[in-house]
């Protein structure tokens, strides 16, 4: 079970937001000592200085990575969740064959931000986790850890396998998706390359999280949700354990538990201690959710980064293939939703970062818009619609910058909107409120659009980085070790 766990305190005692938040505040409990903010051009603030005058010797720091679709962030908190030190990077373009190549841009990014965390405070570091898109799944050889092929991208559909996996698995099955983790594999297996049954699958969080533990082939069940393991009876099911290619698949550990120590090689280079530990990660948007501490049935999630993903606390299980929605496990409860094609990625393309402040300061969100879009940046939908085959809408575009981006906003609302109400129909608990992670909860219009067509309080969440709830569930393996 995911419990964040301290002396029997639940998670949502022990993660309580603190009086002081943010980077430039320190615990109450650990007194610093020369203190000094800073700021470099990764993207990077801090606050050093690590020593703790109480007489119990160095504080502790727990690190946690957000590997999105654009980018990675790494959050260090101390004991209290205060964050001690923050910041972010780009992928490299890495390029291969008239392709990006993205393993070498997601191990570039990994040890650049490891190198990011002020030197001061690695010694500090007491164990780290990190979260990274769903579906996102590597095939590596299980001898060497070497990748035999392109990534399979969180978005990316494999039709082909469709069939096959819908006649092995129950009906409406979260992994009867073109895009999920199994039909990727199924896929890639049936392209018979040689040795294929000396390969193991792994997640992207998994392959990161190896690269720093050096275990390979050792998942967690918010990943491995989608390639059918059911967190339920915390198993894979029979029918997938009976397929000539379940030996690909990874062992299973709730996630923040710990695999291990950190690499020796990578504690030398950093500096990090020699009693550091890895823990098993989760999705991002799970990480957002686990951030946001949304603690009652209820509570929803919405993670706008460059896709929309939403989360709602749910007494009741709910997973329906048809319509793109599946249920995580996070203590006694369940976290429903889903996540859409639609979001920030398409913004980025039609607007830049300046005209999407400026413009949005001149909307009036009080007002509906008239104007219905479905925005995409190609074709293909996985919820609240699951069809690879539905085309963007995006015109007819008016002659005023505003009134575009007004529709394109209030339309990526009527999605989310969609969404909730989907869940509901299906037997979820009611969203009452709903709480907004990701780089869209900075647009303070988009908010108030939102809650007015959503027709519930919307708000944006204390913390809205998926970098800290990773380090959540860093400071949990910590504990439980």
């Amino acid at each position: 079970m995911l419990m964040l766990r301290q002396f029997q305190i639940s998670s949502f005692e022990l993660f309580q937001s603190p009086k002081q938040s943010g980077w430039c505040c320190s615990s109450r409990s650990v007194p610093l000592c020369r203190t000094r903010s800073y700021r470099n051009r990764s993207g990077l603030r801090a606050m050093a200085g690590s020593i703790d005058r109480s007489g119990n010797g160095l504080e502790k720091l727990y690190l946690g990575m957000d590997f999105g679709t654009s980018g990675a962030r790494f959050t260090l908190i101390d004991e209290q969740g205060v964050i001690r030190a923050e910041g972010k990077r780009e992928y490299p373009p890495f390029m291969r064959e008239e392709s990006m190549d993205w393993v070498n841009s997601w191990k570039a990014t990994l040890f650049s931000l490891l190198e990011d965390i002020p030197i001061t405070l690695r010694s500090l570091v007491s164990s780290i986790s990190l979260d990274g898109t769903s579906a996102t799944t590597l095939i590596l050889n299980s001898e060497s850890g070497e990748v035999l092929c392109q990534p399979f991208l969180y978005n990316q559909s494999c039709p082909d396998a469709l069939p096959e996996v819908k006649s092995i698995a129950p009906a409406n099955h979260t992994v009867c998706s073109g895009s999920s983790t199994l039909c990727k594999l199924v896929s890639w297996w049936n392209l018979k390359l040689p040795n294929r049954e000396s390969a193991v699958l792994l997640h992207q969080a998994d392959w990161l999280l190896w690269l720093l533990h050096g275990r390979l082939g050792v998942s967690d069940y918010n990943n491995a949700l989608k390639v059918g393991y059911d967190p339920e009876s915390e198993s894979y099911p029979s029918w997938l354990i009976s397929q000539p290619y379940s030996q690909l698949l990874p062992v299973v550990q709730a996630p923040g538990t710990s695999i291990g120590n950190l690499k020796e090689s990578i504690r030398r280079q950093f500096g990090f201690p020699d009693d550091c530990i890895v823990c098993t990660g989760t999705t991002d948007s799970i990480a957002a959710f686990l951030a946001a501490r949304a603690t009652e049935p209820g509570k929803a999630v919405t993670s706008l980064g460059s896709t929309l993903a939403i989360k709602l606390l749910s007494t009741k299980r709910v997973d329906d293939a048809r319509y793109g929605v599946y249920s995580h496990r996070l203590d006694d409860k369940w976290l429903v939703g889903g996540a859409s094609n639609t979001g920030g990625a398409i913004l980025r393309q039609l607007f830049s970062d300046e005209q999407l402040e400026t413009l949005s300061r001149e909307i009036n969100p009080t007002v509906a818009s008239p104007l219905d879009y479905y925005p995409l940046k190609s074709s293909g939908e996985r919820f609240p619609i699951a069809d690879p085959n539905l085309a963007p809408r995006l015109f007819p575009r008016p002659n005023s910058d505003v009134e575009y981006l007004h529709g394109i906003l209030e339309s990526i609302a009527r999605i989310e909107g969609k969404g909730y109400k989907l869940l509901k129909e299906m037997g979820a608990t009611e969203a009452e409120e709903v709480l907004t992670a990701g780089g869209g909860a900075k647009n303070d219009k988009w908010i108030k659009i939102r809650e007015r067509v959503l027709g519930l309080p919307v708000s944006k969440a204390v913390h809205t980085e998926a970098s800290y709830g990773a380090s959540l569930l860093a400071l949990k393996g910590a504990k439980q070790k």
